[in-house]
């Protein structure tokens, strides 16, 4: 742990029910998130993503282990205590926004507001500052139901700004919105990150919002694995030739006790059918 870290979970485990029907969901994960990073969690759906989000934004009550947020531990808090550390110190964004259809776009904003010290009068300067940095000071008086996609998602990470938390948990945000504008929400949280000093984390199964991240940890069966800092995580597909991400391939098989990966069940049923054929390029090196 570094002076810069804001979230730590140590050993972070939850499993519901118990005996034969116990569900594992998060099992033994340790992580550090530090000031101006965006980190994205992937993993295949069902692998704990979410439940893990929910634990490090004191909603969900781990089975075990420790969760420390701005150096403080959150284990042995009370409800009261966790919901006025919510409001103080951390942002949820969701894929569905969640806005108040009633409400403008500056009320939605506000709302949290109440929970902070000041309240909304005290939040005044700073929702103009959000709407002016999130191009959102023109719809300022406009309804939900009159914005588009893109218009929404930004007025709910506003929202999330609007008490200055040092960490913003993202679940799917980028989930209900087209490429550009995914990938806008994706640039406008990479900013926040790098210029308010705070620390951004994602779910997400999107692929195409990797390449902004500072990190991406990989969840699958209670593990968590860096991919950025893994060695020999890309291979070859040996049919088609391209190159296939190892941990997310969804098409594998075993022969002569070696992995072979591939980009879909077509090259997988014709390696199967004739794997004779491909054998010399099964061990082909994809930077070659």
């Amino acid at each position: 742990m570094t002076p810069n870290t804001i979230l730590q979970a140590e050993n972070l485990s939850k499993h519901f029910g118990s005996g034969i029907s116990e569900v594992r969901a998060v099992s033994d994960v340790t992580l550090d998130i530090e000031r101006g990073e965006l980190v994205l969690i992937m993993g295949p759906s069902g692998s704990g993503k979410t439940t893990l989000l929910s634990m490090l934004g004191a909603l969900l009550t781990p089975t075990s282990g420790e969760i420390v947020i701005d150096g403080t531990g959150i284990s042995s808090m009370k409800a009261a205590a966790l919901a006025a550390l919510r409001a103080r110190k951390i942002g949820f964004v969701f894929q569905a926004f969640n806005l108040l259809e009633a409400l403008t776009v500056e009320e939605n904003i506000l709302f949290p507001a109440r929970l902070a010290a000041g309240g909304q009068q005290g939040a005044k300067g700073r929702v103009e500052e959000l709407l002016e940095k999130l191009g959102l000071a023109s719809r300022r008086d406009a309804l939900p139901n009159t914005l588009s996609g893109g218009e929404k998602q930004r007025v709910a990470i506003a929202r999330a700004l609007i008490n200055q938390p040092l960490i913003i948990l993202a679940d799917e945000p980028t989930g209900n919105l087209d490429s550009h504008k995914g990938q806008e929400v994706m640039m406008i949280l990479h900013d926040i990150a790098r210029d308010d000093g705070c620390a951004v984390l994602m779910v997400t199964h999107d692929p195409r919002v990797e390449e902004i991240a500072d990190r991406v940890l990989w969840l699958e069966d209670g593990a968590l694995r860096d991919r950025k800092s893994e060695q020999h995580s890309w291979v070859i597909d040996p049919v088609c030739g391209m190159r296939v991400d190892e941990w997310t391939a969804l098409f594998t098989t075993e022969y002569r006790e070696k992995k072979v990966v591939f980009c879909s069940s077509r090259c997988l049923h014709r390696f199967e059918e004739q794997p004779e054929r491909y054998l010399g390029k099964v061990d082909q090196d994809p930077a070659a």
